[in-house]
């Protein structure tokens, strides 16, 4: 770890001014005593509550409690927002996803790239102040559904807190970097990650964990902000045998969860899902937690439950008291998930007129996967409204208490059904904005479809995949490039002003292509959004009128943030390559020609005129290294096992995006026993690759090896199809 110029700085100073303090009187040096004793990063519950007051510092991961990503700052306007120009950039030294949104207090930006390092830079000039680096096992990303990215820290009392993706939660020291306490949070023995930013709430510090896409049960942990013990857990789904765990969540399952789920069924074994990875706010008014709950574990509830009931806490918002984690309310999204389809998107407090006589009403307001917009009351989470933020083929709406009417072909089976939104959703982790001026939530939408059926080896061939769904169904070993043209035709992003009131939309931006970033929203009526293309816009909060457009060089998919020094007002972003989309889409559905780029922070400031510097970077060669081979049945095995174990990380028909390896250019496929090294053995497992060993057979590892082989030599379907597009693969 780098030392903190800061500190320095700071030390020197109060040298000199002991040295010439000569024979101060006692109340010199009572001052003097109490401006050493000042703390660094002084982030108290109040200026949490009241962040609209400071609003030159970006607080917290939402900028405020209520997480609008609206900030007060008025210092770029649309009359100068296209002189908008670099001030500074840091690499951040990865070719891996970045989704953090930085913070930023007393003049320190603080980020994390891949991997959950931190970095702490001067927020004025980019200058790195210090790193801490938790030396994570690189054989847990196999563990990472989406990348091993982290989305940011919290800042409290002096210290930095920190989710690791290896289930860790860590506090330093906000002046130096330097670790204050570890606390491991999951069982390590299991596929649980952290990738989302912890949030503190009167000395508690909130996280939740990942993994049930490959099988783990999920629950939020509030720990103590000093010794990082463990205050309370709330648990998402019930305990195999449906018996309290001595949680805090022991009640809620009694009255209303445990009914929910059947008795048998993979849930029992697989953990029933349900993390908490991503949104968690605090509602001041009702002092309750509310957060969001994710998917099942296996996706297909057919395999996880059989008994077709709701399975609470799954696709949920929930609330609870923030002292002891004592269930309040809830409001499912989705009963009986059966897609993916989590409630883990941004939750955004807001004050609408829809109570009685037009009264204000404190609301939640949530896009969740499943392509419905919702309004609850924030104090019972009672439904108020709802409606489809975009196209949806799995239900034809909700009834009168929110719940989706279901289109029965989308429980699917055997026969597989094209489904709108995919387990990547309308919206996924992406941050929304609500702009309480013009009474618009910003959301970052997108349309990626996805054929489901059942898998039919789900319950006698493992895989470390957990879903239970089979998406090499109904794919043939070589696709047409006609094939590849539909699918990438039918990918599509935009940016949604939507209003909360009347459910309908204001006005929409439609992007060239899916996964579009985050949101951020100012007082000057400005909307900012980056785009996966390397796009980083303004547009009109009112109309969507672009009003400013740069290149940042990278994928630009991190909520966005703003803060003023000196009276300057700067814009920030985290840029980098990669992410679920790239992993799970591959360099089928890139927006750009696929090659390697390097995560940075880039800041813009009115009247800048700095750079952005490319990246020098070979590109490996596209090309097979060995000639094709394999029988029929060999090949078709090879796609199967490809689809179950390979195409989440290494992208479908092993067309990949840059983020990982190829497999298709491998030097690798040229030697059946360098293959099984990778595979069987582990002989790249220090760089992330572990072994499949426990999953599959050296056949099956052959019969993979075969297939990417046959797609290298694809050209006329994938390389063609893609190439006539303008987005050459590397």
């Amino acid at each position: 770890m780098k030392p903190l110029n800061i500190a320095a700085f700071t030390a020197a100073s109060l040298f000199i001014l002991s040295a010439c303090s000569g024979g101060q009187d006692p109340a010199d040096e009572s001052a003097n005593a109490s401006a050493e004793e000042a703390v660094f990063a002084d982030v108290s519950d109040d200026r949490l509550n009241n962040a609209a007051a400071t609003p030159a510092e970006w607080l917290g991961y939402g900028f405020d409690r209520e997480e609008t990503r609206h900030s007060p700052l008025t210092g770029i306007t649309a009359d100068n927002v296209g002189e908008l120009g670099v001030a500074w950039t840091y690499d951040l030294a990865t070719s891996r996803g970045v989704e953090s949104t930085p913070i930023v207090i007393d003049g320190v930006m603080y980020v994390t790239s891949a991997w959950s390092i931190v970095y702490a830079l001067d927020a004025k000039t980019g200058e790195e102040l210090w790193v801490y680096d938790p030396d994570v096992d690189r054989a847990v990303g196999v563990n990472a559904c989406c990348d091993v990215v982290n989305r940011g820290v919290a800042l409290y009392e002096g210290k930095l807190y920190l989710g690791v993706i290896d289930g860790r939660v860590e506090a330093l020291d906000a002046k130096t970097g330097d670790l204050i306490w570890s606390k491991v949070t999951v069982d390590q023995s299991k596929p649980y990650t952290i990738t989302g930013a912890p949030r503190v709430v009167d000395g508690k510090v909130l996280i939740g964990n990942g993994g049930a896409e490959l099988g783990v049960r999920g629950y939020l942990n509030a720990l103590d902000a000093e010794t990082g013990e463990l205050i309370w857990r709330f648990y998402t789904v019930p305990s195999p045998d449906k018996q309290p765990d001595g949680a805090a969540s022991d009640s809620a399952f009694e009255t209303v969860g445990n009914i929910t789920w059947g008795e048998e069924g993979a849930w029992k074994t697989d953990g029933g899902g349900g993390t908490v990875w991503d949104s968690i706010i605090y509602d001041e008014e009702t002092d309750s937690v509310i957060f969001g709950v994710g998917n099942g574990s296996p996706w297909n509830q057919t395999l996880r439950d059989p008994s077709g009931l709701d399975n609470l806490f799954l696709s949920s918002i929930v609330a609870v008291d923030a002292d002891t984690g004592e269930y309040k309310w809830h409001f499912q999204t989705t009963p009986g998930d059966n897609w993916d389809y989590t409630a883990t998107q941004t939750l955004i407090i807001a004050t609408l007129p829809l109570g009685e006589g037009g009264a204000d009403r404190r609301v939640v307001m949530q896009a969740p996967k499943n392509g419905f917009f919702y309004v609850l009351d924030a104090t019972t989470g009672e439904f108020l409204s709802g409606n489809n933020y975009v196209p949806v083929n799995w239900a034809t709406g909700l009834d009168d208490s929110g719940r989706p009417v279901e289109v029965p072909e989308a429980r699917y089976a055997e026969i597989p059904y094209l489904q709108t939104p995919g387990p990547l959703g309308g919206h996924n982790w992406h941050p929304m904005a609500y702009n309480p001026d013009v009474g618009l939530a910003y959301i970052p939408a997108q349309e990626i479809p996805q054929a489901y059926a059942t898998d039919p080896r789900f319950q006698d061939n493992s895989t470390k995949w957990n879903t239970g769904a089979d998406f090499a169904a109904g794919v043939p070993q070589l696709v047409p490039s006609e094939v590849f043209k539909f699918l990438r035709s039918g990918l599509k992003g935009r940016l949604i002003a939507w209003d909360p009131i009347a459910q309908e939309a204001r006005w929409t931006v439609e992007h060239d292509g899916p996964w579009n970033g985050g949101v951020l929203s100012t007082a000057a009526g400005i909307v900012f959004q980056g785009k996966l293309n390397g796009e980083f816009a303004a547009y009109d909060a009112a109309t969507g009128e672009e009003l400013w457009v740069a290149d940042v060089k990278s994928g630009a998919a991190s909520g966005p943030g703003t803060y003023e020094i000196d009276g300057e007002q700067y814009v920030t972003i985290t840029t980098g390559w990669g992410s679920a989309y790239l992993l799970s889409a591959g360099g089928v559905a890139a927006p750009q020609p696929v090659q390697p780029t390097v995560g940075k922070v880039v800041t813009f400031k009115v009247g800048a005129d700095g750079t952005i510097p490319d990246v020098d970077i070979p590109l490996v060669e596209a090309s097979p290294k060995t000639d094709e081979f394999g029988t029929d049945e060999q090949l078709a095995l090879g796609l199967v096992q490809y689809a179950r174990n390979c195409t989440v990380c290494h992208g479908p028909f092993a067309v990949g995006a840059g983020v990982l390896p190829d497999l298709r250019w491998s030097s690798y496929t040229s030697s059946a026993d360098a293959w099984k090294g990778v595979l069987i053995d582990g002989n790249l497992q220090s760089i992330g690759m572990v072994s499949f060993a426990d999953v599959l057979s050296e056949d099956e590892v052959e019969a993979i090896r075969a297939y990417v082989v046959q797609q290298a030599h694809n050209t006329d379907g994938i390389n063609d199809a893609i190439a006539s597009e303008g987005g050459g693969l590397q």
